[in-house]
């Protein structure tokens, strides 16, 4: 009796142990909850979720109260769970931004429903609505930026494209309203970067990177000849400078002497270039400049990078073929100064026939390269890439000798003028008022820089155009730029730099999520090398063979028989046994291609879904012998 309401008590504890464990539970979470609602620990390699102090620059030196208005229609997460979980994140993430901003950043959470008051907010504001049911009503996922003044800023719909650069969007919108005097961007360039009319076309947009760039600054667009460059301009945004006058170098010389700031792309090949009037396309030419600010660029000369050159579609010997080309490169974090700002954060940047950039003999200024190739690299002959170009040739001669090049650099340190006799004369010589007014313009001549130099030089002008770094989609009618690789953020960057207000450097490509196989992707270059060379030889031996064969099967006799001998049958026969045995050593070759990527594959697979259960249950297996041992063990020690 005793034994069994002894059992009970125990029961009756152990039911209650199990309730207030599980009451506690329930505690604990919910006081965390409430507590550390804002605590998170990003645990990606790329810290993809944790604030940049960019960000945190941004949101500490407000001035101005900043209103945010974040409008969500439930109805459209209840339709769509991605976009309620997208909805969750941004609004967790505009709530740090509020206790960053110390009480500057005021959030408003919406939910729009259709023909309410706030839906007419929304429409009011420019957000954009999308159908998410059968009777048509409209679901809103934006949001809306107001500053003291009546600033507006918009992101009219959130969608998840743009979900890697949400950190950017959002710190971009409150840095525009933060913002009051921009800086100011001269633009000198050969190139149709700002759109414009062709005869009997239509309309060229301009480049995205622009339209980036007007975002974020005010800017000047220069004719290519000019004579001056205006006080008000605080960078000068060179791209791909070609034919320009004496008179327009000694501007651009100037405004260097005066401390102004330069970020300039050349290229000894751009393949964005059309012919124009009058002019042929050409390598870009700075005149004296470049020998006075201490750089050089290899004349007729590409970068040409083994290890990260890019997969193209190509036509070879009648059949569609991926291959690498050599003068199209995807750079890493590997081949930047990630020590410098403008690269620190960007995480990739694709290129088109890049230049080689050196640092210039007698140079006074200190050439730090910013964006590098490999190891594996060779300077290519511009004339291989005009015409047809053979890409697979490209890649089956290409012989790594060169080592790294140097396609970006940053140019810093003491410079003199580039016309040391002063500016360049005007008019006739006997011409009173032209000598009147070269004196004018010798007396404000200026020597020697009033401060450091600072410029940023790219040896690539190709970079700048979307179709290398961006794709353009077309979400619920509006064209939307989804960035691949971080060219337009390391322009930014470039200029926000130079401008000096570096407060958005630290988040330009920190959205960029994807993590490549790097394993892999050297094993399939040493396999794709490996299989091109056996290919080519096996092809030309195949083609060797059947051209024999048709040499000897093309004499006809007047009745249209073909006249052969035994001997040449037998011939025939081989040639025929050899064609086959070629076919099937090229589907061996391409078996081999694919065998370690496979044999890897396994592995990872093996070690993903029976690796983790065969050591945990190696490790229940441990602890059951252990106990049965300890039992074993504990009567006899007794």
């Amino acid at each position: 009796m005793i034994e069994t309401i002894a059992k009970i008590e125990r029961n009756r504890l152990a039911v209650m142990g199990i309730f207030l464990a599980a009451v506690l539970f329930l505690a604990v979470n919910l006081a965390i909850n409430l507590s550390l609602r804002s605590g998170q620990v990003d645990l990606t390699e790329r810290g993809l979720f944790t604030l940049s102090e960019g960000t945190r620059g941004v949101l500490s030196s407000l001035d101005e109260p900043i209103t945010l208005r974040f409008f969500f229609t439930r109805s459209l997460g209840e339709a769509y769970p991605g976009h309620a979980a997208y909805a969750n994140r941004i609004r967790e993430l505009l709530e740090r931004y509020v206790d960053i901003s110390d009480g500057k950043i005021r959030l408003e959470v919406y939910n729009p429903e259709p023909f309410s008051e706030r839906e007419d907010e929304a429409v009011t504001f420019g957000l954009q609505g999308v159908p998410y049911d059968a009777t048509g009503d409209r679901g809103y996922f934006g949001l809306a930026g107001t500053n003291a003044v009546e600033g507006l800023k918009v992101i009219p719909f959130f969608t998840t494209e743009r979900e890697p650069f949400l950190e950017y969007d959002l710190t971009k919108l409150i840095y525009g309203l933060a913002t009051l005097d921009q800086p100011v961007i001269g633009t000198v360039t050969r190139l149709p970067i700002e759109g414009g009319f062709m005869m009997g076309q239509r309309p060229a947009p301009a480049w995205a990177v622009m339209n980036q760039i007007r975002e974020l600054f005010q800017v000047r667009t220069l004719p290519a000849q000019l004579e001056s460059v205006p006080d008000e301009v605080d960078v000068l945004l060179i791209v791909h400078p070609n034919g320009l006058t004496e008179e327009s170098l000694y501007a651009i010389d100037q405004f260097v002497m005066r401390g102004g700031r330069v970020l300039a792309f050349i290229d000894p090949l751009a393949e964005t270039e059309a012919p124009g009037p009058g002019r042929q396309p050409g390598p870009s030419d700075l005149g004296p400049l470049l020998q006075a600010w201490g750089v050089a660029l290899t004349p007729d000369k590409v970068a040409g990078d083994l290890e990260t050159a890019r997969r193209v579609n190509v036509r070879h010997q009648g059949q569609i073929t991926l291959v690498d080309y050599v003068a199209w490169n995807a750079l890493d974090r590997r081949h930047m100064e990630t020590t410098d700002a403008v690269v620190a954060d960007v995480r990739g940047i694709n290129l088109g026939s890049a230049g080689i950039l050196t640092s210039a003999e007698g140079a006074t200024t200190t050439f730090k390269p910013l964006i590098t190739t490999s190891e594996q690299s060779q300077a290519i002959d511009v004339a291989k890439l005009r015409g047809r170009i053979d890409v697979v040739g490209l890649f089956r001669d290409f012989k790594p000798e060169a080592g790294k090049l140097t396609i970006a650099a940053r140019v810093t340190g003491p410079v003199k003028t580039a016309f040391p006799d002063g500016p360049p004369k005007l008019g006739a010589a006997s011409d009173a008022a032209a000598q009147k007014a070269h004196a004018e313009r010798k007396a404000r001549h200026i020597a020697e820089a009033r401060r450091p130099f600072n410029a940023i030089i790219v040896a690539d002008t190709d970079m700048l155009h979307e179709n290398l770094w961006a794709e353009v989609r077309n979400v619920t009618g509006e064209q939307l730029l989804v960035p691949y690789a971080g060219n337009g953020d390391f322009v930014i960057n470039a200029l926000e730099n130079l401008t000096g207000g570096a407060a958005l450097l630290g988040l330009r490509s920190r959205g960029d999520s994807r993590r490549p196989f790097l394993m892999v992707e050297e094993i399939q270059l040493a396999a794709e090398r490996q299989f091109r060379t056996k290919q080519e030889k096996l092809v030309g031996e195949l083609n060797d063979t059947q051209a024999k064969m048709e040499q000897m099967t093309s004499r006809e006799n007047a009745g249209g028989e073909v006249i052969l001998s035994s001997e040449e049958k037998r011939e025939i026969e081989s040639f025929r046994a050899k064609i086959v045995e070629i076919r099937r050593d090229l589907r061996d070759v391409q078996h081999e291609l694919r065998k370690d990527i496979d044999t890897l594959d396994a592995w990872l697979k093996f070690l993903n879904i029976a690796a983790i259960p065969l050591v945990l249950g190696g490790i229940a297996m441990v602890v059951v012998i252990v106990r049965r041992f300890r039992r074993t063990a504990g009567p006899q020690a007794g």
